[in-house]
């Protein structure tokens, strides 16, 4: 659930690292501290709103088929499991939660680490805390008013809201960029990036739309944001993953991303229940893939199979944990609180 990764060259805050061996954590007690604060809150949240916390595992017989995201493979060296071969390291607990929830869980939600290869910055750790829930009954819309109400009250006396905006995608372009994402051709959306001294970077598929509309949103949008909570709902229907699209005239994606001071926070869904539709979205994700140069993933056949059973009518977002830490706490990078980012572990 989150967008083309991104790298960054960094250090940690606080050290030289002259040395390999530098055992040392990166972020300062105080960061630690107001981690395990945070965990608490958002914990007696979900309690207080009877949301049962779940735990899955972080090893699957399948992986992200979004080309956005790449998955860490490992082996079983065992015996021979059932549809043994290559096991990925999960990049969100999404898939295995469905589960849960066509099994008749209820609304749920879980706290774990989740593993993306290729992305490290001052805003990236290839391993991270996420949060994620879903609700069930719930609408895209539903679970927006939602996440404003855990960070108001898992923020307070931390850092308050200076305020909230919510957005289309498309008005915000139109606002910002002064393009239409959702009718612009890509020569449009080149253009708006070259009046602004912004250049593609190499390698960059030249026909890729959602490319170019990343690199917009990124270089151009995100900068321009308020302080405060900004969330950006109705995404192209190209980005719509797992979430549900919504008819119209072109017909968009039932989708949201929440920002906080300017960080990407959360990406929600209205989700997807069609087992079929959701098939050929994976199968069409690893066409892309195999187009872009990479290899196909397997898909989770589990997921599809408990789709087919009857997922329940529901919503679900992801939320970076420590992005929230950083904003929160006013840190200037992920290595700031998190104990031991790549460089250390």
């Amino acid at each position: 659930m989150s967008p083309a990764p991104r790298t960054e060259p960094r250090q940690p805050a606080g050290s030289s690292l002259q040395s390999g061996h530098d055992w040392r954590p990166t972020a300062s007690l105080d960061a630690l501290k107001l981690r395990a604060e945070l965990l608490a809150r958002i914990r007696a949240f979900f309690a207080q709103h009877d949301v049962l916390e779940v735990d899955t595992p972080a090893l699957s017989v399948a992986g992200a088929t979004d080309p956005a995201l790449s998955s860490f493979r490992t082996a079983w060296h065992g015996p021979a499991v059932d549809g043994q071969g290559p096991l990925y390291l999960h990049t969100s607990p999404e898939f295995p939660m469905k589960r849960l929830l066509a099994a008749g869980s209820g609304s749920i939600y879980q706290i774990c680490k989740v593993f993306r290869d290729g992305e490290a910055g001052r805003h990236h750790n290839p391993e991270f805390t996420l949060l994620e829930w879903y609700r069930t009954g719930y609408d895209h819309f539903d679970l927006m008013d939602e996440v404003e109400a855990l960070l108001r009250e898992v923020l307070a006396g931390v850092t308050p809201l200076a305020s909230v905006e919510h957005w289309t995608y498309r008005d915000l372009f139109l606002e910002v960029a002064g393009v239409d994402p959702l009718t612009a051709p890509v020569e449009a959306l080149s253009e708006a990036l070259q009046a602004r001294g912004i250049s593609s970077p190499a390698g960059m598929a030249p026909d890729d739309r959602d490319a170019w509309l990343d690199l917009l949103l990124t270089h151009v949008i995100e900068p321009a944001m308020a302080p405060g909570l900004v969330f950006i709902r109705d995404y192209p229907a190209s980005q719509a993953a797992l979430a549900r699209l919504r008819p119209g005239s072109p017909a968009v994606a039932a989708r949201f991303e929440a920002y906080l001071d300017g960080v990407e926070l959360a990406n929600g869904f209205y989700e997807l229940t069609d087992a079929w539709q959701q098939r050929t979205r994976f199968e069409q994700d690893n066409a892309r893939r195999v187009q872009q140069g990479g290899v196909a993933v397997d898909i989770d056949e589990r997921l599809l199979a408990a789709m087919t059973a009857g997922l329940p009518d529901c919503a679900g977002v992801a939320l970076g944990i420590d992005r929230l830490l950083m904003v929160a706490g006013q840190y200037a990078s992920l290595a700031d609180v998190i104990a031991f980012p790549l460089e250390r572990a």
